[in-house]
């Protein structure tokens, strides 16, 4: 456009350069609507000042508009995209030559570029819909998760006493009788099957145990939980566990509290950062507690509040005498800490 109409080339480089400074901006996704009309307004005043033919703004403005249908929300598009359709309409009536040919072509493609508005504003909310669904799917998955395991619970347990009343029960009574025929014959073959069934009933008591406690103990347990909670979250987890950190003791409820931070770490990263990898690290730090890292790249660095969940979360890792830092750099949003161990 500058070599061939341009009939000032030191001001059109001017211009030119004012318009590219402004479409770089246009990258940090801030004050989108200003710079937009910033943008139509260099071009507007470049073709009034120094322009011979305006063929080239029509399509400059055409362009700007067609990038800002998938950037503005629906209401300020509807502006700008009449604030630039009045600029066309004001270039076609200056260059009268082509006024009804201009404005014809003008009004078709801004339907047009209305109309991808529409589709794109329409899949974001499909997008915001799905992610909704989604999330709603995941939670009455936990849910289930939750009442299939509670009641495998209460039908192990209901197994286990069944096992004491009877089985325990029997076999004291064998042990009791054994030990009167003991009394009353001088017999060492009682002894040895008083001896077995006591061993019986010792193995019925270790078994009665077992099936009363919920086997979620230890750090091999959180890495398959982590592992299940990525398959649903359809994201890519980068696990690096340390050397030593899987035979660490940990309780149950020390268990449940990691599980919980990393999954909020994940949630966070799904819900803010543009990237759908997440790295997590377990490792063992010097003074052999667990350590914990996660990760996530961030593309726009944006100012980050502790909302219900990190507070929620920090809570609880301190009540049990750990810490949990979080922080956020240019490129990475990191949450760390440690739990420690029994």
């Amino acid at each position: 456009m500058i070599v061939q109409y341009s009939s000032e080339t030191t001001i059109s480089l001017l211009f030119f350069t004012i318009a590219i400074g402004i479409y770089f901006f246009l990258s940090m996704q801030r004050a989108l609507f200003i710079l937009y009309i910033c943008l139509s307004a260099v071009i507007f005043t470049h073709d009034l000042m120094v322009m011979n033919d305006n063929i080239y703004t029509f399509l400059l403005l055409l362009f700007v508009t067609i990038i800002s249908a998938f950037k503005l929300p629906e209401k300020l598009f509807t502006v700008y995209l009449i604030s630039n359709l009045v600029l066309s309409t004001v270039l076609s009536v200056l260059n009268e030559s082509r006024l009804i040919e201009t404005l014809v072509i003008s009004v078709f493609f801004y339907f047009i570029v209305w109309t991808l508005n529409r589709m794109a504003v329409a899949r974001k909310e499909q997008k915001a819909i799905y992610e909704e669904l989604l999330g709603e799917y995941r939670q009455l998955k936990r849910m289930h998760l939750v009442a299939e395991n509670n009641a495998r619970l209460e039908e192990r347990t209901k197994i286990a006493r069944d096992i004491h009343d009877s089985v325990g029960h029997r076999l004291t009574a064998l042990i009791m009788k054994l030990e009167m025929l003991a009394i009353q014959n001088a017999d060492t073959q009682y002894d040895e099957l008083k001896q077995m069934a006591k061993e019986s009933l010792e193995e019925t008591r270790l078994a009665v145990k077992a099936l009363q406690t919920e086997e979620s103990e230890g750090i091999a347990t959180v890495v398959h939980l982590i592992r299940k909670l990525e398959a649903e979250s359809h994201i890519l987890v980068q696990f690096t566990v340390k050397q030593g950190i899987l035979s660490m003791p940990i309780s149950n409820e020390k268990s449940v509290i990691l599980y919980r931070v990393i999954q909020e770490g994940l949630t966070n990263a799904m819900r803010h950062a543009e990237s759908r990898e997440v790295h997590i690290s377990l490792g063992k730090s010097a003074i052999g507690a667990i350590s914990f890292e996660i990760v996530n790249q961030v593309f726009t660095a944006k100012a980050f509040e502790f909302g219900f969940g990190l507070t929620n979360m920090k809570e609880r890792v301190e009540q049990i005498g750990g810490n949990l830092e979080v922080y956020q750099t240019d490129k990475q949003f990191v949450v760390s800490g440690t739990i420690p161990s029994e």
